[in-house]
C-alpha cells in the first residue's frame, strides 16, 4: 500500500505535519484562542435574516470581489481606508497565503521571528517560499535593532511580524514596525489577529499604511468577533497591494453565505465586541493569579496567556490538566504552556486544576 513517503512530494514538504490543535471532547476547551462567549441573540437574528435573503440565489456565484463586505470592513477599521484598501478571504490564514503566493514563492524568502504563529513557516513552505528564522530574545521580546539587523542581513522578499504575538501575547512597539518597514526592500506583513484584545494605549500598524506602501496589516473576525466558524479574515494595505493579491485569489473564493453573515456581524459590532472586556478581565486575572503563585508569565495583549509550566514539565502538566477536564495548548516552546482566557467559569476550572498540581 502506498504511503506518504512513496508520493512525489516537494522536498520542502517532506517531514512536515499538518497544522492543528487537538479537538478533544472535554468540559473546558481553552487551547485554540476562540472567544468562549456565544454570539448575542440580536446579532444571531440579523445574521439569520441575512443568510435567508441569499439562500434562493445560491444558484448564482457570489460577488467575487466582495465589495460590500470590504466597504463595511474599511468603515470598521477607519484610518481613512476605503474598500480599495481592504481584501477579505477565508480567515487571515488564506490572506497570508495569498500574500506569499503573490510576493513570495520559489527563489524568494520570508523572514519571521519565532516563537511566533506556527502557521507562518508552514504557509511559506506551502508556497515554496524559503523560511528564515530571525528568532526573538529569550524573554520573547523583539527590538527594532535586532529586527532591522536581520532584515539587512537576509534581504528577505517578505517580513512577517506578529502583534500581539502568538503564542506569547506580547504586542510590538510601533517603532519596531516602523523601523522594519523602513529597512525592508520587500513586503512587510503585520499579523494583528488579536488586536481588539490589546491593553489601552497599544498602538497598531494601521496608522502606518499610508506612509509605507509595502506594509500590509492582516486581521480576522475569528477572535474578538467570535466568528471562528464563519472563516473571515482580511487585510488592509495600499490599493496597489490589494490589486496585486487579486492576481492569485481563487475565483468566487468567498461564498455568498460567508459575505452575508460577516456583513450582518459588522452591522452589530457593538454587540459582538461587548465580550472583549470580559475576556480581557479573565486574561488579567490569569496573569495576576499565576504570578502570585510564583510562576513566570509573559505579558499579554491577546485573549490568551503564556506561562512557564510548574517545574518546567510542560507535557506532564498539559496531560495532568487534561485528565482534570481542562484542555490547554502545548505550543512547542519547551517549558511553556498557553491557555485561552475564557468565561469566568472556565477560568475557575483552569485555575483550580492548576492549583491542585502546585
Amino acid at each position: 500500500m502506498t504511503g506518504l513517503q512513496d508520493l512525489p512530494l516537494r522536498d520542502e514538504l517532506r517531514g512536515l505535519t499538518p497544522y492543528g490543535a487537538p479537538q478533544l471532547d472535554v468540559a473546558v476547551r481553552l487551547n485554540t484562542n476562540e472567544n468562549s462567549y456565544p454570539l448575542p441573540d440580536e446579532a444571531v437574528a440579523e445574521m439569520e435574516k441575512a443568510l435567508s435573503a441569499v439562500l434562493r440565489d445560491l444558484n448564482r456565484y457570489p460577488d467575487r470581489d466582495a465589495v460590500a463586505l470590504r466597504t463595511d470592513l474599511a468603515a470598521y477599521l477607519r484610518h481613512g481606508l476605503t474598500w480599495r484598501n481592504v481584501w477579505a478571504a477565508n480567515g487571515s490564514n488564506e490572506i497570508q497565503q495569498q500574500l506569499l503566493q503573490t510576493f513570495g514563492g520559489p527563489g524568494r524568502t520570508a523572514l519571521g521571528f519565532t516563537p511566533s504563529y506556527s502557521m507562518h513557516p508552514l504557509l511559506a513552505a506551502g508556497t515554496g517560499t524559503a523560511w528564515i528564522d530571525g528568532r526573538r530574545d529569550a524573554d520573547f521580546t523583539l527590538t527594532a535593532e535586532h529586527a532591522v539587523a536581520k532584515v539587512r542581513e537576509h534581504r528577505p522578499d517578505v517580513v512577517i511580524l506578529c502583534s500581539p504575538n502568538n503564542p506569547t501575547g506580547t504586542a510590538l512597539p510601533l517603532d519596531v514596525v516602523r523601523a522594519v518597514a523602513g529597512a525592508a526592500d520587500g513586503m512587510v506583513i503585520v499579523d494583528e489577529a488579536y488586536a481588539e484584545f490589546a491593553r489601552p494605549g497599544t498602538p497598531f500598524a494601521l496608522s502606518l499604511i499610508e506612509q509605507f506602501p509595502r506594509l500590509v496589516v492582516t486581521r480576522t473576525m475569528s477572535k474578538a468577533f467570535a466568528l471562528a466558524g464563519g472563516r473571515v479574515g482580511y487585510l488592509a494595505a495600499g490599493a496597489a497591494v490589494v490589486d496585486a493579491v487579486q492576481l492569485v485569489r481563487l475565483p468566487y473564493h468567498l461564498s455568498a453565505l460567508t459575505q452575508a453573515a460577516a456583513r450582518a456581524a459588522l452591522a452589530h459590532t457593538g454587540a459582538l465586541l461587548s465580550t472583549v472586556d470580559a475576556v480581557k478581565a479573565q486574561r488579567d486575572r490569569i496573569v495576576e493569579t499565576l504570578r502570585g503563585w510564583g510562576l513566570t508569565v509573559a505579558d499579554s495583549d491577546a485573549n490568551f496567556v503564556l506561562f512557564g509550566a510548574p517545574r518546567g514539565d510542560s507535557k506532564d502538566v498539559w496531560q495532568a490538566l487534561l485528565d482534570r477536564g481542562v484542555l490547554i495548548r502545548d505550543v512547542g516552546v519547551p517549558g511553556w504552556l498557553r491557555v485561552t482566557a475564557g468565561t469566568p467559569e472556565e477560568t475557575d476550572a483552569f485555575l483550580n486544576a492548576l492549583e491542585e498540581l502546585l
